[in-house]
Parts: C-alpha cells; structure tokens; sequence
C-alpha cells in the first residue's frame, strides 16, 4: 500500500499543468477587448481551477488513505466480470 501512498505525489505535475494554462488564459484576457471572449476565458479559467482541485484532492487522499478514490469502483467492475466469466469457465470445464 505504500506505493500507492507515493504516486499521490504525482499529482502535483497534472495539478501544476492546469493551473499554468490557466495563468496564462487569464493572461491572454488581458489583451482582448470583447466581452463575450473574456466571459469565455473567465469560464475556461474557473474549469481548470476546478480540475487542478479535483485532481489534487484525489492525489491528497490517495496519499492519505493508500487507496486510489476509482479503486472500490474498480474492484466491484472486477467482481463483476469474473461472475459473468465464472459459469463460461465452468461449461469449459465439464466439456473437456
């Protein structure tokens, strides 16, 4: 589990990305005199705060906790897929 706790590190680098593209929307808004564009800007802005934060709060708790936020989801999926495999398994077994 110890692995996991250390690749909650990785995502600072997603984290850092978004929020330079950001730094640099607002940036270009500096420069443009429509007011439609800049709501837009503005908009594109807050969405990538948005992701920087969803993505940096998965990261502290996968930090955290040791488990990935996906990784309940994952293992029911898993579950699942072995169970519709199980009575395909056993048709193969009591053909041979």
């Amino acid at each position: 589990m110890s692995a996991l706790r250390f690749i909650g590190v990785f995502a600072i680098v997603p984290t850092t990305i978004l929020l330079t593209i950001s730094f640099f929307v607002l940036f270009a808004l500096r420069k443009v005199e429509q007011q439609g564009l800049k709501a837009f800007g503005y908009v594109i802005a807050v969405l990538l705060w948005i992701a920087a934060a969803l993505i940096f709060g998965a990261g502290v708790y996968t930090m955290t906790t040791g488990q990935h936020p996906m990784m309940p989801m994952i293992q029911q999926m898993m579950r699942g897929s072995m169970m519709e495999q199980q009575p395909m398994m056993q048709r193969q077994m009591l053909n041979r």
